[in-house]
């Protein structure tokens, strides 16, 4: 159902109609979403999308455009949110143990991720996604070694990359195994990442609060 009355004039923002083409994707994979299936969950009739934006293709490369340069705000909310540069890591993982609430979810996840990788606009768009978000993980390892939760030797741009492989495939082993929840899963393997380089009382909490940060997709769209 959407979120808007139906029928009724809105004025709609860019921001608005990507977060209802979101939500949207959230319920169906790449090739079940529709314009209609936005425009309803933004509260507009798809005519206006289509006056807007031209076609669906057109609506997602705009909203991965985007999420081209949506890194440095998602880790600048988890940072102020958390104390210490570990836990706002801690919590980067969690947010993306969100992207896989149901193995199925994941499913659709995976199916939009393969879209972008096919379509070389889509694509680059992901890329630089990715590689902002690598940076902000290596901003974080590095206030950790500075902080002397992390050893003075880590190499924090090696960490990093391992970081992000670990995350994503981490999400990929617990749709395989199923057990326990992903973002227990995620957060285990992380934890054994960062063990040979913590110190002292750096290790993870039981449990770490987050904000729900926005973070997209698998792809992180």
């Amino acid at each position: 159902m959407s979120s808007r009355k139906a029928g009724r004039p809105q004025k709609v923002t860019d921001d608005e109609v990507f977060s209802a083409a979101q939500r949207a994707m959230s319920r169906r994979g790449p090739h079940e979403l529709t314009l209609a299936d936005i425009a309803e969950e933004a509260g507009v009739t798809p005519g206006r999308l289509v006056q807007r934006f031209g076609s669906k293709r057109a609506l997602l490369t705009a909203l991965s455009e985007r999420f081209a340069g949506s890194a440095r705000p998602v880790f600048a909310a988890l940072r102020s949110a958390h104390d210490g540069a570990l836990d706002a890591l801690r919590a980067y993982a969690a947010c993306m143990a969100d992207l896989a609430p149901t193995p199925e979810a994941l499913l659709r996840n995976l199916a939009y991720l393969q879209e972008d990788l096919a379509d070389d606009v889509l694509r680059t768009h992901l890329v630089a996604n990715a590689r902002a978000s690598r940076r902000e993980i290596e901003r974080l390892l590095e206030d950790a070694v500075t902080a002397g939760a992390l050893r003075p030797d880590t190499d924090v741009r090696a960490l990093a990359r391992t970081v992000e492989t670990i995350i994503s495939g981490a999400l990929m082993s617990w749709a395989t195994y199923q057990e326990g929840t992903a973002a227990a899963w995620i957060a285990r393997d992380l934890e054994a990442v960062l063990a040979p380089w913590l110190i002292g009382t750096s290790r993870s909490p039981r449990s770490t609060p987050r904000p729900r940060s926005g973070v997209r997709k698998v792809n992180q769209r």
